[in-house]
């Protein structure tokens, strides 16, 4: 299914109109093709279309890893879409550094970025071609019952680059598929850009479900878009400063995603039964669309494939960037091989800080099968970081593999690896993953309600123990008492379940912990021990280039 899935979303991808090619020199972003003839009707030109719109998350542009970008002046590798959303995410927080000193990542790692910081730029950039893509599709697309369904899918895929820029650069560009042609984009505030985007997807949500369409393997349908929704209202506060609670809003748009999975899969949740299999490299079991219907935690999904996808960012990224080949010759020396996790490819250039290290530590740490794939002291790595360049200055954070689980269900975490029944190690070893990357997963969702009632007192309080339960159960901790439902227990929680899936600083940021020297993690705020920094870093800046090209814009304050 995936060689045939991405023979068509990398060859028909190619058709796409002028601006899938770099379009952000100057921030020009033309919301349609200029040499169009009019609204395209062909449900297959169509899709080949959309699947520009799918492959901009996916990869960097057309030519492979080493090919053209789609964004002039920022490496492909850097520059991929979910590699640059990590960036902003995790490498700001305590969850991972990144031990190179490379320009414009450093400056992410020790919270000391400015507007002219390049991956910042990058960052803008990659979210604005791709929406400019969407916009071009939603200008062009007809109006047949094919036409309409993939409509939603663009919105929706546009839906994700818009939450972006609201979540992380606040007052910041919109264009939509109604502007005139050469139309440039108008700032708008953190606020209006909120409204806009709860009414719109509020708006997918409701034609989806009247649809009533299945999704298809690698597509976004109603539980993609009702999460982005979801989350949208979780972080309503901040969003508006304060001026719109939205707990109430996410708690029923969880229990409507909810009530749609629950009934297989672990304890009847929905979510899949076992944790390290959503990170395996054959995880499509588990996506939208996948085999294994009654656990299709994964909501949202990036489909990769070792041949036909191979990009520097997504997947091969997180798996790469993680491991080492390190022999061992002494009993004390660090000892990794990237052979254990089934792929041919090692950079060992991020790792864990001892704060983030401390989440499991300190909650049952011997039970807990999400960081059970850790490299720690047993392979020569040390917790605390005190060379920021030492690769094993703190511990490997292994969670995505391109190991393949066992056919039986059986699995064991021993020397880092997913076996089968018979003790062989069921893996693929290849350059490139087949992993596919979780965007949202279920087990959010019933974390998100979890603190819509802690946090936000809505919905129903017994309810909200039995889905962080549900959570903790999977991963081999104790269970949670009614008072251990706290705030900062579902903050410590939503770390050890979703780290890596670019929520960590969005999460601190909510619970005021980011900026804040309430809670410090090393090399916070440029210190090695960590320290507090201003909250005028709660946001990024608008770069230095998209206020050159567009003077009326205004700078978010700080910067």
């Amino acid at each position: 299914m995936k060689k045939f899935i991405y023979k068509s979303l990398i060859a028909l991808g190619a058709l796409v109109l002028s601006t899938a090619t770099s379009c952000v020199g100057d921030l020009d972003l033309e919301p349609n093709d200029p040499n169009s003839t009019g609204q395209i009707a062909d449900s297959e030109a169509l899709l080949g279309i959309l699947n520009k719109c799918y492959s901009c998350l996916a990869v960097s542009g057309q030519g492979g890893p080493n090919g053209a970008s789609d964004v002039d002046g920022l490496d492909g590798g850097t520059g991929q879409y979910t590699r640059a959303w990590f960036m902003m995410n995790e490498f700001t927080t305590d969850e991972s550094k990144w031990i190179w000193k490379d320009v414009g990542v450093a400056e992410l790692n020790t919270n000391s970025w400015d507007a002219s910081t390049a991956t910042i730029y990058g960052t803008y950039s990659r979210f604005y071609v791709h929406i400019s893509i969407c916009n071009d599709f939603l200008k062009n697309a007809g109006d047949s019952e094919d036409a309409q369904l993939m409509k939603l899918e663009a919105r929706t895929l546009r839906a994700l680059s818009y939450f972006n820029a609201i979540d992380i650069f606040g007052n910041a560009s919109f264009i939509d598929e109604n502007a005139e042609v050469g139309a440039n984009p108008v700032q708008k505030t953190r606020r209006e850009l909120y409204d806009w985007l709860t009414a719109e997807l509020e708006d997918i949500v409701a034609q989806f479900k009247a649809k009533n369409r299945p999704v298809n393997y690698g597509r976004v349908g109603i539980d993609g878009a009702e999460a982005l929704l979801a989350r949208l209202y979780l972080n309503a506060k901040v969003y508006t400063d304060g001026a719109v609670d939205g707990y109430a809003k996410c708690a029923e748009h969880c229990e409507n995603i909810i009530a749609r999975h629950q009934g297989g899969g672990f304890e009847g949740s929905g979510l899949a039964n076992h944790y390290l299999y959503l990170f395996c490299g054959n995880n499509e079991d588990y996506m939208p669309g996948g085999s294994n219907s009654a656990e299709n935690e994964i909501l949202w999904g990036i489909p990769y494939d070792s041949e036909f996808v191979q990009p520097y960012g997504g997947t091969m990224f997180l798996i790469a960037a993680a491991i080492k080949n390190m022999d061992r010759t002494e009993p004390s020396d660090p000892y990794m091989s990237m052979l254990d996790y089934g792929i041919s490819s090692q950079w060992g250039c991020m790792h864990a800080t001892a704060s983030f290290a401390d989440k499991f530590a300190t909650d049952d740490p011997s039970n807990d099968v999400r960081w059970s794939m850790w490299c720690r002291e047993a392979n020569g790595f040390k917790k605390e970081n005190t060379n920021f360049s030492e690769f094993t200055d703190g511990y490997a954070i292994i969670k995505f593999t391109n190991l393949k689980k066992g056919t039986n269900g059986e699995w064991s975490p021993e020397n880092g690896g997913i076996y089968d029944a018979t003790g062989s190690k069921a893996a693929v070893t290849t350059s490139f993953p087949n992993t596919d990357l979780p965007l949202f997963r279920l087990a959010d969702v019933y974390l998100m309600y979890a603190e819509c009632n802690v946090v936000g007192h809505v919905g129903d309080a017994s309810k909200a123990l039995t889905y962080a339960n549900y959570i903790r159960h999977r991963a081999g901790v104790k269970e949670w008492e009614a008072k251990d439902l706290t705030a900062d227990n579902i903050l410590d929680e939503r770390a050890r379940e979703l780290y890596w899936e670019c929520c960590r600083r969005t999460d601190l940021i909510r619970f005021g912990k980011y900026a804040s020297g309430s809670y410090v993690w090393a090399f916070k705020g440029n210190v090695d021990a960590g320290a507090a920094f201003s909250e005028h870093r709660n946001l990024f800046p608008i770069p230095t280039n998209v206020l050159s090209a567009q003077p009326e814009f205004q700078q978010n304050p700080g910067y």
